[in-house]
């Protein structure tokens, strides 16, 4: 049996909680969590010209989703997210974080 695949078993890796309840992994690590990535300046110039968005226009994420906070993002950031399918391949979604 895999480390972390039994729930009664403690895991190796530090401690990890979502919304007060351990979980044991990384959420970002999980099969169905997408990645997220804080953008840096220039990235958002990019994104915000290329789709002629102000960032306050943009989808919000909040601060308390588990995916921020495990990025370590901060309120204003832009969050690149990569989702993938089968027959879509690759697509990216921008998010800004708010309070």
């Amino acid at each position: 049996m895999a480390e972390g695949s039994n729930p009664f078993e403690p895991v190796a890796t530090p401690s990890r909680f979502c919304g007060g309840i351990f979980i044991g992994f990384n959420i970002l690590e999980h099969t169905i969590v997408p990645g997220h990535r804080v953008l840096d300046d220039d990235e958002v110039e990019t994104v915000l010209s290329k789709y002629n968005i102000e960032k306050e226009k943009l989808s919000k994420i909040r601060m308390t989703d588990p995916t921020i906070k495990e990025i370590s993002a901060n309120p204003g950031d832009i969050i690149e997210i990569t989702r993938t399918s089968e027959t879509a391949g690759e697509s990216l979604f921008y998010r800004l974080a708010i309070e």
